[in-house]
């Protein structure tokens, strides 16, 4: 089937190869950038598949008017890529209150806003995809990356809440973790305004390392990323998560077993409170009738 896919940030990378891929396969896409001239050359290559669009995902007027272009253009969205992105390096304590809400505004709103801006299209079809272009920081915490870690953190969560939402409806949801590709992202990361050099110890490996990654011939193409959307898309079972990169498993294997350890520490740590005299040994109830305990 043809599918009309909306898809953000491809100027560069993960984006721009994905809306190339799509295309060639014979869907329909409206690619957009903040710079929509940098995807020139795909609107020439694809002129009746591909439309290239100006947007700025924290701009509510641009990502409504992106919605109705790509019902206008092509008469809906069955699948809606939110990958726009943007890094922010600087330990915790580095970034102001300004520069967090900045890199929350990119990582988690914007995609929060264009999902509801395409649930209704999609809930009156019956069908279609969100896939939200999440990372291995979205289940790992990295120094350094503290804002970013958060922002996809809660891009992962929004994800599984959604999943469970829209199920009924016919739309699936997948939250895509890359590890480590060769594109522009270590080169365009913005800095934290106030750095303090005492981070350095604990940040500035990693930073040194995300720098060098558009020239690091080690790491995965944004080729393979486009190549395994278009499976996931196109399969009734895919999992709501998907690891993407060469590297992404082997993080994520040595964050499971780290979680497993820390879990087992904690309900020692627990059991041997609870079996102190004067405790209270009754295990608690997780939920209640108003909810989560908190």
């Amino acid at each position: 089937m043809t599918r009309r896919w909306l898809v953000t940030g491809c100027s560069s990378g993960l984006g721009r190869a994905l809306a190339g891929a799509a295309a060639e396969a014979g869907d329909l896409v409206v690619a957009t950038a903040r710079r929509p001239a940098t995807m020139d050359d795909l609107a020439d290559r694809y002129p009746d598949r591909l439309s290239a669009l100006a947007l700025d995902v924290c701009d509510a007027g641009q990502c409504e008017a992106a919605v109705a272009h790509a019902v206008d253009r092509f008469g809906g969205v069955d699948v809606l890529v939110n990958n726009a992105g943007s890094g922010l390096f600087g330990a915790l304590e580095e970034v102001s209150d300004d520069e967090l809400r900045q890199q929350l505004e990119v990582l988690t709103v914007a995609p929060w806003r264009l999902t509801r801006l395409v649930l209704p299209l999609m809930r009156r079809q019956g069908f279609g995809h969100i896939v939200n272009v999440s990372s291995i920081a979205g289940r790992i915490g990295l120094p350094g990356l503290s804002a970013y870690v958060a922002g996809k953190y809660a891009l992962e969560g929004m994800s599984q809440a959604l999943a469970a939402e829209v199920a009924p409806f016919g739309i699936r949801v997948h939250a895509v973790e890359p590890g480590g590709f060769a594109t522009r992202y270590g080169t365009s990361l913005a800095e934290a305004a106030g750095r303090i050099p005492a981070y350095a110890q604990s940040t500035g490996d990693l930073e040194a390392g995300l720098r060098g990654m558009a020239a690091n011939p080690d790491l995965t193409r944004p080729d393979v990323f486009a190549h395994h959307v278009l499976r996931l898309v196109a399969s009734p079972t895919a999992p709501l998560r998907l690891p993407i990169g060469a590297d992404a498993y082997a993080f994520l294997e040595a964050a499971e077993a780290a979680g497993t350890t820390e879990l087992a520490a904690a309900h020692a740590f627990i059991q041997d409170s609870a079996e102190r005299p004067g405790t209270d040994a009754a295990p608690a109830t997780p939920f209640s009738a108003s909810g989560p305990a908190r």
